[in-house]
Protein backbone atom coordinates (compact mmCIF):
# COMPACT_ATOMS: atom_id res chain seq x y z
CA UNK A 1 0.00 0.00 0.00
CA UNK A 2 1.88 3.06 -0.99
CA UNK A 3 1.10 6.65 1.76
CA UNK A 4 -1.00 8.40 -0.83
CA UNK A 5 -3.37 5.27 -1.06
CA UNK A 6 -4.12 5.53 2.94
CA UNK A 7 -7.67 6.86 3.74
CA UNK A 8 -7.03 8.35 7.29
CA UNK A 9 -3.49 9.71 7.09
CA UNK A 10 -3.61 10.90 10.43
CA UNK A 11 -5.67 11.36 13.75
CA UNK A 12 -6.85 13.19 16.83
CA UNK A 13 -8.49 12.52 19.98
CA UNK A 14 -9.52 15.69 21.83
CA UNK A 15 -9.05 16.10 25.66
CA UNK A 16 -10.93 18.33 28.18
CA UNK A 17 -8.55 17.24 30.90
CA UNK A 18 -4.80 16.15 29.05
CA UNK A 19 -3.63 14.01 31.66
CA UNK A 20 -7.00 11.74 32.77
CA UNK A 21 -7.28 10.95 28.80
CA UNK A 22 -3.78 9.90 28.40
CA UNK A 23 -3.68 8.04 31.67
CA UNK A 24 -6.84 6.57 30.38
CA UNK A 25 -5.06 5.57 26.75
CA UNK A 26 -1.80 4.44 28.42
CA UNK A 27 -4.19 1.84 30.34
CA UNK A 28 -6.89 0.80 28.47
CA UNK A 29 -4.79 -0.19 25.13
CA UNK A 30 -1.97 -1.35 27.38
CA UNK A 31 0.84 1.14 25.57
CA UNK A 32 2.95 4.08 26.49
CA UNK A 33 2.20 7.60 24.18
CA UNK A 34 4.78 9.53 23.27
CA UNK A 35 4.64 12.91 25.16
CA UNK A 36 5.29 15.97 22.82
CA UNK A 37 4.37 19.58 22.81
CA UNK A 38 3.47 20.89 19.42
CA UNK A 39 2.82 24.86 18.79
CA UNK A 40 2.50 25.24 22.67
CA UNK A 41 -0.22 22.35 22.42
CA UNK A 42 0.55 19.22 24.46
CA UNK A 43 -0.04 15.59 22.38
CA UNK A 44 0.43 12.18 23.04
CA UNK A 45 1.46 10.39 20.10
CA UNK A 46 0.14 6.77 19.64
CA UNK A 47 3.37 4.59 18.29
CA UNK A 48 3.37 3.64 15.16
CA UNK A 49 5.44 3.07 11.89
CA UNK A 50 5.26 3.79 8.62
CA UNK A 51 2.86 3.44 6.37
CA UNK A 52 0.66 2.61 9.12
CA UNK A 53 -1.67 5.73 10.28
CA UNK A 54 -0.65 7.56 12.86
CA UNK A 55 -2.53 9.86 15.63
CA UNK A 56 -2.41 11.40 19.07
CA UNK A 57 -4.08 12.61 22.59
CA UNK A 58 -4.43 16.81 21.63
CA UNK A 59 -4.88 18.70 24.81
CA UNK A 60 -8.30 20.68 23.85
CA UNK A 61 -10.04 22.61 26.44
CA UNK A 62 -11.86 24.74 25.02
CA UNK A 63 -13.44 21.71 22.28
CA UNK A 64 -17.05 21.25 23.09
CA UNK A 65 -16.77 17.14 22.98
CA UNK A 66 -19.46 14.81 21.72
CA UNK A 67 -19.88 11.48 21.31
CA UNK A 68 -21.60 11.27 17.96
CA UNK A 69 -18.99 12.72 15.76
CA UNK A 70 -16.65 11.10 13.39
CA UNK A 71 -15.48 7.66 14.18
CA UNK A 72 -12.28 6.44 14.94
CA UNK A 73 -11.52 2.65 15.47
CA UNK A 74 -8.20 1.65 17.47
CA UNK A 75 -6.49 -1.28 17.06
CA UNK A 76 -7.74 -3.82 19.78
CA UNK A 77 -4.64 -5.84 20.88
CA UNK A 78 -4.60 -8.74 22.19
CA UNK A 79 -8.31 -8.56 21.29
CA UNK A 80 -11.60 -6.37 21.60
CA UNK A 81 -12.40 -8.39 24.66
CA UNK A 82 -9.42 -7.97 26.77
CA UNK A 83 -9.11 -3.95 25.14
CA UNK A 84 -12.81 -3.93 26.47
CA UNK A 85 -12.06 -5.05 29.76
CA UNK A 86 -9.33 -2.72 30.29
CA UNK A 87 -11.87 0.50 29.05
CA UNK A 88 -13.65 -0.61 32.43
CA UNK A 89 -11.19 -0.19 34.80
CA UNK A 90 -9.30 2.70 33.31
CA UNK A 91 -12.92 4.90 34.15
CA UNK A 92 -14.20 4.27 30.62
CA UNK A 93 -17.48 3.22 29.14
CA UNK A 94 -18.32 -0.10 26.93
CA UNK A 95 -21.06 0.64 24.54
CA UNK A 96 -22.75 -2.35 23.42
CA UNK A 97 -21.46 -5.62 22.77
CA UNK A 98 -18.80 -7.13 21.05
CA UNK A 99 -19.78 -7.62 16.46
CA UNK A 100 -18.55 -10.21 14.60
CA UNK A 101 -17.91 -8.69 11.11
CA UNK A 102 -18.69 -10.81 7.65
CA UNK A 103 -16.34 -12.14 5.85
CA UNK A 104 -13.67 -12.92 8.43
CA UNK A 105 -13.24 -9.21 8.53
CA UNK A 106 -12.90 -9.77 12.37
CA UNK A 107 -14.34 -8.03 15.59
CA UNK A 108 -15.40 -4.86 16.42
CA UNK A 109 -16.89 -2.83 19.46
CA UNK A 110 -17.59 0.42 20.75
CA UNK A 111 -16.76 2.65 24.00
CA UNK A 112 -16.64 6.09 25.51
CA UNK A 113 -13.59 7.46 27.14
CA UNK A 114 -12.87 9.40 30.12
CA UNK A 115 -12.81 12.79 27.37
CA UNK A 116 -16.73 11.87 26.51
CA UNK A 117 -15.24 10.64 22.91
CA UNK A 118 -17.08 7.40 21.41
CA UNK A 119 -14.41 5.50 19.78
CA UNK A 120 -14.62 1.83 17.83
CA UNK A 121 -11.82 -1.22 18.46
CA UNK A 122 -11.22 -3.86 15.94
CA UNK A 123 -9.54 -6.48 16.42
CA UNK A 124 -9.03 -9.73 13.22
CA UNK A 125 -10.03 -12.36 16.11
CA UNK A 126 -11.14 -12.40 19.41
CA UNK A 127 -11.83 -14.55 22.74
Amino acid sequence: MSASSKVVAWFEIPSVDFERAVHFYETALDVKLNRQEVGGQPIAIFGYEEPATGGAIVHSPSTKLTNDGVLVYLNAQPNVDAVLARVEQAGGKTDGPVIKLPQDIGYIAFFTDTEGNRLGLHSRTNG
